[in-house]
């Protein structure tokens, strides 16, 4: 771009964007088209590219002007993945993020993979707070609403904060009560079977006894997690670089 920028200016330049599904192509190719019009001072009907949460909505290759003087394109493609995936975890992880749609994987076992992760990890020990701040959800009590911006709620919203609070306010003391050894996979499953029949009244779902009600459950609890609701959580292993890095700096 440096180099078509400091020559001919009749010259065209394009970029093309690609990357797995669902992770923000399109919501770049807007903010970028968006700021490209402005500077450029150019006027007409904005085009923009479809952004959803779901996967697979960018279906062709588009093309957006981002710049003038000259002129430079970035192009918007559907996303690519590989057809199989190697026996690792990949395929839950992708589901988790909502890279791949929901309807080739369980929601059921995608909240399994959420909640190991979440009691393996140490994410969960800054909720502690919940239970001394008044927004108080012990396992088999009614929920207490607090906030400012809770009337303006409906109550079935699950995202709404006192839900959000309680959820977890609900994962930080089962994971804290549990006794057992989450190193063993049937322990681990013990406690996230338990872990959702008390998230049952928290998202307030109602059944039939012959329904299965983890499936709704599944469903609001990793819908938390794509929405950010949750906290951050890294589904690869990350190398800690920081005593690399102290070990390359010169000595006094």
């Amino acid at each position: 771009m440096r180099e078509i920028k400091h020559g001919d200016s009749n010259c065209t330049g394009t970029a093309l964007l690609v990357g797995i599904p669902n992770v923000g192509k399109s919501a770049i190719v807007n903010a970028i088209h968006q700021i490209g019009r402005i500077a450029a001072a150019e006027k007409g009907k904005l085009k923009h590219a479809i952004v959803s949460s779901h996967p697979g909505e960018t279906r062709d290759i588009r093309g957006y002007k981002i710049a003038s003087h000259p002129n430079i394109y970035v192009l918007d493609t559907p996303g690519v993945l590989s057809p199989r995936f190697a026996d690792d975890g990949s395929g839950p992880r992708l589901a988790l993020t909502g890279a791949i749609k929901d309807s080739l994987l369980e929601d059921y076992d995608t909240a399994q993979l959420l909640l190991a992760i979440v009691n393996s990890g140490k994410e969960y020990r800054k909720w502690e707070k919940l239970n001394k701040a008044g927004d108080s959800f012990s396992c088999g009590n009614t929920i207490t609403p607090r906030g400012h911006n809770s009337k303006e709620q409906y109550a079935s919203d699950h995202t709404q904060d006192s839900v959000v609070k309680a959820v977890r306010q609900v994962l930080f003391e089962t994971i804290s009560s549990f006794n057992g050894d989450l190193g063993q996979v049937d322990e681990l499953r013990r406690l996230i079977g338990h872990q959702l029949v008390n998230l049952q009244q928290v998202f307030k779902v109602l059944t039939e006894p012959s329904e299965n009600i983890c499936k709704p459950i599944a469903t609001k609890l990793v819908n938390l997690y794509r929405t950010g609701r949750l906290g951050r959580y890294t589904l690869e292993h990350v190398p800690d670089v920081r005593q690399e890095v102290v070990a390359e700096l010169p000595t006094a």
